[in-house]
């Protein structure tokens, strides 16, 4: 049995701040939320924490683009049909409907704000291409494959322009704070600066936003950057919310392969000739080394690359209608089926096609990306393998982004708003960012809660310490291994086996508190929520892969799994069937709820 902390062992706080709005985290969903919050409150207070430098985010990132119907022959519910074609079964519809009708207007707000998206003169507005899952061009792109980039600039040149924002940089989350109702109000962090703000801190508001973006760092070979380790989920659940879906991570079938460095351990240094694996060091002192991947965008198979075998033999012909622009999920399971059939790790992207000119045009970043690690995508095909990407399921919310703490909200991919389900769209996860981060300003903008103290810290069980961070690229190899794109009940009774052996250490042992410590124990224990909940879903949807279970059980298994952190320290997983009125089911009905008792 694996018990994790209450909270994370941490000196007392030398410092305090008060603030209306407190926003975690930089990305496009934080930063969005930031402009709607100062909206909500124009007199008051809001605070943005981010982990490391403004602008080092998962968003920054994005190739794809920003998926909306903006295009006179396409509409919101052409996009809502494709997005729960993806979704296999388990999206909400009324947040698609919410994501799909509200996200025009805010792809033409950003652009209002500067974002200087790709333009067609000829057609005199935004220049739209088709990604995997599309039927229509909806995508919106920003410097042929610079989007992400783009968009963040905008954003933080809007936030700093608000002289009612205040940014503390390279600051760790580490808790919530809670009133004694319940209620949230602040959090705890670590700052690594100088002056009043050093060290631990803590800081009172009436309301918390989570935007910490994902949680690819628990696995070896992943397209997120250093900061993407789950702190925002590992501190809901540390608070008592309630996460959901986290079986369904979506691993993305084309990041650069880059030998070692993909396939090996997460410190591993890319081969001669060849890019490293990521930029290495911490964003908070950590002392690990980014196992993040060069993602090649399927907005290159758009344009009409390929993925083929060594042999040059197409995979996905006869695979799916669409082929290579099919859902990530069944264009990585059948990645991995070749892959394994043939005994190789990895296939390739053959865009030799597209010619030097609609390359060098379209995809400047991934051409010089690639030929900085030795591969001409002019003159050769590129490697490529999946690697994890995104998290469809995160911090469970209503569609306003409230979770089931009140006065705590979560916007982004540590939210599971329900937009996903099984699967995400393509370019859909900024346009998520963007749609219910400023529904949480609206929402704000009804009314604040009353402020109220923070009741004292409790550590609950008390004897759960922090994980040793000299065990982090264990961790990540470990769920590559047996919670990757390919799992079974063997290989997921053995991940949460080893999960348990790594670090269940005493406060006061032998790891000693700071950002490293707190970092691996973020990790694992979304690392172990994620397992538990893989091992109670006994089919095959979406992104979640049972080998032992090969097919789509919507009879039994079209539902959510609710995870919960109890009051012990102790993962708690319950079965939710969805309603019929909640869509229909991919095949037959939905079926009763179950215990937990029934995970493999």
């Amino acid at each position: 049995m694996t018990f994790l902390p209450c909270r994370l062992g941490a000196p007392r706080p030398g410092w305090t701040l008060d603030a209306d709005i407190v926003v975690i985290g930089s990305g496009i969903a934080g930063l969005t939320a930031v402009l709607h919050a100062r909206a909500a409150v124009p007199a008051g207070r809001v605070l943005l924490v981010t982990k490391a430098h403004l602008d080092e985010g998962s968003t920054r990132w994005a190739q794809g683009g920003i998926a909306a119907a903006l295009a006179p022959e396409d509409s919101p519910e052409d996009h809502l049909a494709d997005t729960l074609a993806a979704g296999v079964g388990l999206c909400d519809v009324d947040a698609v409907r919410v994501l799909v009708t509200e996200g025009p207007a805010r792809v033409r707000e950003l652009a209002a704000l500067g974002a200087a998206f790709d333009r067609d003169d000829s057609a005199g507005g935004f220049a739209l291409t088709r990604e995997g899952g599309h039927l229509r061009n909806r995508i919106v792109h920003a410097g042929g494959d610079a989007t992400g980039l783009e968009v963040e600039r905008a954003l933080i040149t809007a936030v700093r322009a608000d002289p009612g924002v205040e940014v503390i940089e390279h600051a760790l989350v580490l808790d919530l704070l809670l009133d004694a109702d319940g209620n949230a109000a602040g959090v705890t962090l670590h700052v690594l600066g100088e002056g009043t703000k050093d060290g631990v801190g803590a800081v009172t508001a009436r309301a918390v936003i989570l935007a910490t973006g994902g949680m690819g760092q628990i696995f070896a070979s992943t397209t997120n950057p250093p900061v993407s380790t789950g702190d925002g989920v590992a501190l809901a659940l540390r608070a008592g919310a309630v996460v959901t879906d986290l079986e369904f991570v979506q691993f993305h079938p084309t990041a650069l392969w880059l030998a070692e460095a993909s396939t090996g351990p997460a410190t591993a240094p890319g081969p001669a000739g060849r890019a490293g694996p990521g930029d290495g060091g911490g964003p908070v002192g950590g002392q690990h080394t980014s196992s993040q991947q060069p993602l090649v965008s399927e907005a290159m198979r758009g344009e009409g690359a390929h993925l083929v075998d060594a042999a040059g033999h197409r995979v996905m012909d006869g695979v799916h209608p669409l082929a290579d622009l099919a859902p990530r999920d069944v264009v990585a399971k059948q990645m991995s089926r070749v892959m394994a059939a043939q005994g190789v790790d990895h296939l390739y992207l053959d865009a030799r096609n597209l010619g030097s000119s609609t390359l060098l045009r379209r995809f400047p970043t991934i051409t010089a990306r690639c030929r900085a690690a030795g591969v001409d995508p002019v003159r050769e095909p590129i490697p490529v393998a999946p690697a994890a990407h995104y998290a469809s399921g995160g911090v469970r919310t209503d569609t306003w982004g409230r979770t089931s703490v009140p006065g705590l909200y979560a916007c982004g991919e540590v939210a599971c708003t329900g937009v996903h389900g099984a699967n995400r769209l393509a370019s859909n996860s900024l346009l998520e960012g963007l749609v219910f981060a400023a529904r949480i300003g609206t929402d704000l903008a009804r009314g604040l809660p009353t402020p109220t103290k923070p009741a004292n810290p409790v550590v609950g069980r008390g004897s759960a310490g922090l994980a040793d961070p000299a065990a982090r690229a264990d961790l990540a190899r470990t769920m590559a291994d047996g919670a990757g794109v390919l799992r079974s009940a063997q290989s997921l009774r053995a991940t949460t086996k080893a999960l348990a052996a790594l670090g269940d250490l005493r406060i006061g042992g032998t790891v000693t508190a700071g950002p490293d410590a707190w970092e691996m124990t973020n990790l694992r224990t979304v690392a172990t929520a994620l397992v538990t909940a893989a091992a109670m879903r006994q089919e095959t949807r979406g992104s979640h892969w049972r080998e032992d279970f090969g097919t789509t059980d919507d009879a039994q298994w079209r539902g959510h799994i609710l995870t919960r952190l109890d009051a012990e320290g102790e993962i708690s997983v319950t079965y939710e069937p969805l309603d019929a009125a909640d869509g229909p089911p991919l095949s037959g009905r939905a079926g009763a709820a179950r215990p937990a008792s029934d995970a493999a």
